[in-house]
């Protein structure tokens, strides 16, 4: 159950066009046959640059026992910044060749998709120059596709080898070597930017962790998965988006930024979901807090609520707000053009814990949403704060 920085990817029903392609995942046909290899690879008219990487501020190889997950956690956040600070040179492979009309066309179906299921955000990003909204597309697409491996309709098919064997057609995508007409689209936007490999990594075993995890000891292993299922999201995104060139803040600091607030956004999506989630199996809140209020997996799965629960949940909703206060700090530090629909996710997703707090933290069997009309409202307010002293106004871009 992934919740990224684009609202919203677990929620939607599968769309044809994404659902067929998985089943070479499941299968484990990996490969283009060699008609769809002509078509695809054809002339020269772009390249795909692929490039290779440094893998992993952390391993689990050379991972410190004794460190806690946010430490963990930060030193990807370090790695990235610093990309991005060296703004460096990527080698290109030009022996990668796709025709440029149908990279066009991969781009377009990647925003065909972030259209159906993400409509505000997409609306917001036709405020970035053609450029950024591109690449950001190609990245909702992964993180979607990536994610309906385990929440879409062909989840029970899913073995941990299906995404080992993601994993590799990952790694063949930063090399330059894309399966499919939207791995194209992906693999030509992280030869424009400074893109690592890490954090899609990183979502990849957060989905290795939804086939074999379903209770959390503690808010230090809560915390790694949220990142890996939703913190993920934000460090791949802020390359593209970009940091305002008259920021006053550190690089880091914005990764840190973007980083809370898809922890944010993960914890609001545990905090609403508990009915469901219980319904599958799932607890995924933290065993020893729901022990210091006397609560356990078996009050969930009654789906009472008590004294007990509300004062639990309580103190569950102020940690999210907390990130979400973490969050705020540096979303306005991106580039102009980028900082509207990120806030508008920060705004909305924190109005769900107000809803949950309405309906008197019944989140058993009532589902804490925001309604159309708050949505509408909420829009201007959004675009407001993202640019509430700011260095300037974005200008509306056209195609």
């Amino acid at each position: 159950m992934a919740a990224l920085i684009f609202p919203i990817i677990g929620n939607a029903a599968s769309s044809t066009i994404l659902r067929n392609s998985f089943v070479t995942i499941i299968n484990g046909n990996n490969n283009l046959d060699v008609k769809k290899k002509s078509k695809l690879y054809a002339t020269p008219n772009k390249i795909l640059t692929g490039f290779g990487r440094v893998s992993s501020a952390f391993s689990t190889s050379t991972t410190i026992t004794n460190q806690s997950s946010e430490e963990k956690v930060y030193e990807t956040v370090l790695k990235q910044a610093a990309l991005v600070r060296e703004q460096q040179q990527l080698d290109q492979n030009t022996d990668i060749i796709i025709n440029g009309d149908l990279l066009n066309e991969a781009y377009e179906r990647c925003a065909e998709v972030c259209a159906e299921y993400a409509k505000t955000f997409y609306l917001g990003t036709l405020l970035m120059t053609p450029e950024r909204r591109r690449a950001v597309w190609a990245i909702y697409v992964w993180c979607r596709r990536t994610d309906e491996l385990v929440d879409g309709p062909n989840a029970s098919h899913i073995t941990p080898k299906a995404l080992d064997r993601w994993e590799k057609r990952l790694n063949d995508l930063f090399e330059g070597r894309p399966y499919d007409i939207y791995d194209a689209a992906l693999s030509d936007t992280i030869s424009k930017y400074p893109v690592d490999i890490q954090p899609f990594k990183d979502m990849i075993e957060g989905m290795r962790l939804d086939l074999k995890k379903s209770r959390y000891n503690n808010f230090d292993e809560l915390y790694l998965y949220c990142y890996y299922v939703a913190g993920t999201v934000g460090l791949m995104s802020v390359p593209v988006m970009g940091i305002e060139p008259e920021s006053k803040i550190s690089a880091e600091s914005v990764y840190n930024a973007a980083l809370a607030l898809g922890i944010a956004n993960q914890l609001t999506n545990i905090l609403r979901d508990v009915g469901e989630d219980a319904r599958k199996g799932r607890v995924y809140l933290p065993q020893d807090e729901l022990a210091n209020f006397s609560l356990s997996d078996e009050d969930i799965f009654c789906g009472q609520v008590t004294d007990k629960w509300r004062s639990f949940m309580k103190a569950q909703i102020k940690r999210a707000r907390m990130f979400f206060d973490e969050a705020e700090k540096g979303v306005t530090e991106l580039n102009a053009a980028s900082r509207w629909p990120v806030w508008a996710s920060l705004v909305l997703y924190r109005q769900i814990l107000d809803e949950i707090e309405a309906n008197d933290y019944n989140n058993f069997t009532r589902r804490a949403y925001v309604n159309k009309a708050k949505k509408i409202v909420s829009l201007p307010l959004a675009y407001a704060k993202a640019f509430a002293g700011s260095y300037k106004l974005p200008e509306l871009v056209q195609s």
